[in-house]
């Protein structure tokens, strides 16, 4: 197994700029895999820790459209690490409200691509976003980060005529170092195959 990288700080826009530009340097590169990541419940925890306690300070509690939201640094960090291996593409109904808000809050890149959709979403169920996630997608490897996967998220993975990878976050923790080890495993593979 290889070591794991140093994490990356959020704000740090190094790590960004290195998995964002192509050889060329000119934008997202089609060879890589995208990575639709969902927010609340992987960036946006649910519940937020104790006031006080020690896991308050690994991130931020902030106020998005009068809506109260605990923002994980951690979940951040892992993110910006990820973009080495990933083409980001928000995979949430917050839409273009998450290039509004995460750049600025969590020292995110700004300008990643946002799904828009046709229905209303619903926590209980993540089926809403396959239509815009496959036609964003084009064939396209992919992995989608999520807190809310079902059946027929799984179904429509294992029928996909491109590599696909599910991975489901708890929604009290958010995208953890686990997670991102798997998906920056699974991007390896693939760059190896």
């Amino acid at each position: 197994m290889e070591p794991l990288q140093e994490p990356v700080k959020p704000g740090d826009r190094s790590a960004w700029e290195t998995g964002r530009e192509s050889p060329s340097g000119d934008g997202p590169t089609a060879s890589r895999p995208l990575l639709m990541v969902d927010i609340d419940g992987v960036i946006s925890l649910f519940g937020g820790p104790p006031i006080g306690s020690a896991a308050e300070r690994l991130g931020s509690f902030h106020s998005i459209d009068g809506i109260p939201h605990f923002l994980s640094a951690i979940a951040a960090a892992h993110l910006l690490e990820l973009a080495i291996s990933f083409d980001l593409v928000w995979a949430s109904g917050w839409e273009e409200k998450a290039d509004e808000h995460l750049p600025r809050l969590l020292g995110l890149p700004a300008g990643l691509p946002h799904l828009s959709f046709e229905r209303s979403v619903g926590r209980s169920n993540a089926h809403w976003k396959l239509e815009a996630i496959e036609g964003h997608a084009a064939g396209r490897p992919l992995a989608w980060l999520d807190d809310a996967l079902n059946e027929a998220c799984e179904e429509w993975a294992r029928l996909r005529p491109a590599p696909t990878l599910l991975v489901q976050t708890d929604p009290t923790v958010g995208l953890t170092g686990r997670e991102a080890e798997a998906l920056r495993r699974w991007a390896r593979s693939l760059a190896a195959a």
